[in-house]
């Protein structure tokens, strides 16, 4: 089972008991939808998610770079590498991340070192903003690997990997901030129980989606090498 758009805005008003056409639950359908999704993307770290943009360049004696957002924001980084020229082909090299204190220490201009002048280090100085050491002499192309935020599902974008291979742990999600919505969280509401019903259904759903993320990562039990069985000796008498 998975989901478009017009097909979870119905599942989720069918198990909330509204009208899918009603105007106030449309009117907080994006919340429900942007708490969802932002609770699942934190909590389960999605190789779906991760992307590889080299949409970006430095710039000449200039030490600062900032992310490039054409493949989405990045939420944060994994890895950056500057491809340098080799002859008629490119090479990839990889920076080493380190703290920005050791690169003011150690380049503390922005000036290129020499030339070529190519960065091996990096640093944060905001989110979407870092330092390399040394200064680049030209402008070189980066490439950043991290996460990204998917585009929301909506109207206009009617899928996305929540909806479509994640849709039980998806529409979990929502209807635990649905019962905010219907005011169905506490002693006041009608059923006080609903909220955390869900959000134990969640849990569970969460544990074995985080399980197969691992396995896509090599990462899980059932990756792991097994252990050579220990020879003992026998004891002497």
């Amino acid at each position: 089972m998975s989901y478009n758009y017009a097909q979870f805005v119905s599942a989720l008003a069918g198990m909330i008991a509204v009208p899918a056409s009603d105007t106030n639950y449309l009117a907080a359908l994006p919340n429900i939808i942007d708490d969802a999704e932002q609770r699942c993307y934190r909590e389960l770290d999605l190789l779906s998610t991760i992307v590889r943009d080299q949409s970006a360049t430095l710039s000449a004696n200039n030490r600062s770079f900032t992310l490039p957002q054409s493949l989405g924001r990045f939420i944060l980084t994994e890895s950056m590498n500057v491809f340098t020229p080799v002859g008629f082909t490119t090479n990839r090299k990889q920076l080493v991340p380190t703290s920005r204190e050791f690169i003011d220490a150690v380049w503390p201009n922005e000036a290129a070192s020499g030339t070529p002048s190519v960065p091996v280090y990096y640093a944060p100085l905001t989110d979407q903003t870092f330092i390399v050491g040394p200064s680049p002499d030209a402008s070189y192309t980066m490439e950043v690997v991290g996460t990204i935020r998917p585009t929301p599902l909506s109207a206009t974008n009617t899928t996305t990997v929540l909806s479509l291979y994640l849709p039980d742990l998806f529409l979990a999600t929502a209807l635990i901030f649905a019962a905010g919505y219907q005011q169905n969280f506490s002693a006041m509401g009608d059923n006080p129980a609903q909220a955390m019903t869900w959000e134990a259904h969640y849990s569970k759903l969460l544990a074995s989606a985080n399980l197969e993320e691992a396995r896509k990562r090599y990462a899980a039990q059932a990756w792991t090498p097994k252990q050579p069985f220990a020879v003992t000796t026998p004891p002497r008498n």
